[in-house]
């Protein structure tokens, strides 16, 4: 069973940053194509970005292409997501999630792990 664990949201300020990580156990992690989806109050599940199991692959969702950026370092077994410039509107439980042995997805069904969240909130 492959375990992820997520931390460093948090409250920012509209415009500023925050780095959130997903910790893994259990199971060797570079097996695994990782992503981050969100979840806002009110409104279901949507990708954010998705990374390949060596890095060399990724996917970002229109509305934060050029402002998050996901990477993953597999010798610490966790992903990172560097958010930028961050906006209302990206305030949500951000969750990491892991496929095991196939490209990248931005379906949350294609997903067999799920992490428990880390909120986000973005203020004016």
């Amino acid at each position: 069973q492959l375990r992820l664990v997520e931390s460093g949201g948090g409250l920012v300020q509209a415009g500023g940053s925050l780095t959130l990580s997903c910790a893994a156990s259990g199971r060797t992690f570079n097996n695994y194509a990782m992503a981050w989806f969100r979840q806002a109050p009110g409104k279901e599940r949507e990708f954010v970005a998705a990374i390949g199991q060596s890095g060399a692959s990724t996917d970002y969702a229109g509305s934060v292409k050029g402002r998050f950026t996901i990477s993953r370092d597999n010798a610490k077994n966790t992903m990172y997501l560097q958010m930028n410039s961050l906006k209302p509107e990206d305030t949500a439980v951000y969750y990491c999630a892991a496929r095991r042995l196939y490209s990248i997805s931005r379906y949350s069904n294609d997903y067999n792990y799920w992490g428990q969240g880390t909120q986000v909130t973005v203020s004016l």
